[in-house]
């Protein structure tokens, strides 16, 4: 069953995101669970890509650790099952079509269904691509999550009417990474959206501080966090898990 709803039943949804297998697939276990003790609703756990056209700098060096350390898509199918026994905090992929299709897209939907994974997150699949999934996702009971972006504009209400699960509000244009200041108008992107729609928003792409994140929880109903997660674990590694809980904590505690 998916519970991915469970993210959004206690008030604002904090969403951290790191690379499965950065810096190896043990650490990520032990992330997964620190990250749910200290406050996610949610956690977004990227398969690590050698072509990931909407990261930067950051997330690009957390794949390629990952893929160098010797992850691959089922080794995570199996890190997710096996957490699974002890979490029970929803988990959503976040890749790209390429592993999809290069592990036959029956079979990873079938999976996902599985080991419990509640939702996919492509951000190289335009919305009017998504039904090459969408028959797969449906049958195996996992959310296909739609994006809306500041040069979304009159595309946003014909998104947001056929989203599921939550809609991902792109903060800044460009990729994924650090911004100190956030000057879009994410506020009435999200208006428009829940103009047609009742499905949470989520913002994410750039939040890094408490103050950004408390400001922005308070007109979306999640914030979503990974390059500055990711630059902890950059810089931790297997000792990471301290420093990464607590950040989760301060985080979520600025969204309350």
């Amino acid at each position: 069953m998916n519970n991915l709803k469970k993210a959004f039943e206690n008030g604002k949804a904090f969403i951290p995101f790191i690379t499965a297998g950065d810096p190896d697939l043990e650490t990520t276990e032990k992330l997964i669970y620190a990250m749910a003790e200290n406050g996610a609703d949610l956690i977004e756990l990227g398969i690590p890509f050698s072509d990931p056209v909407a990261e930067g700098d950051t997330i690009q060096k957390a794949d390629m650790r990952a893929l160098s350390a010797g992850t691959t898509t089922d080794k995570i199918f199996g890190l997710v099952l096996k957490a699974r026994e002890k979490c029970d905090v929803p988990i959503a992929f976040m890749t790209y079509a390429n592993v999809v299709f290069g592990y036959g897209a029956d079979i990873f939907f079938e999976k996902c269904k599985k080991c419990g994974i509640c939702a996919l997150i492509l951000p190289d699949i335009p919305f009017e691509e998504k039904n090459e999934f969408a028959i797969q996702a449906k049958n195996n009971d996992v959310k296909l999550i739609s994006f809306i972006a500041p040069t979304s504009h009159e595309r946003i209400k014909m998104i947001s009417k056929s989203a599921e699960g939550f809609i991902y509000c792109v903060s800044s244009l460009g990729v994924t990474g650090v911004r100190s200041n956030i000057t879009t108008d994410i506020n009435s992107m999200i208006k428009l959206a829940k103009s047609v729609t009742d499905i949470p928003c989520c913002v994410g792409f750039g939040i890094s501080t408490p103050e950004q994140a408390k400001e922005i929880s308070s007109y979306s109903d999640g914030v979503i966090v990974g390059s500055a997660i990711v630059k902890i674990i950059e810089k931790y590694g297997t000792d990471s898990i301290k420093y990464v809980s607590e950040y989760v904590k301060e985080m979520k505690e600025s969204i309350k």
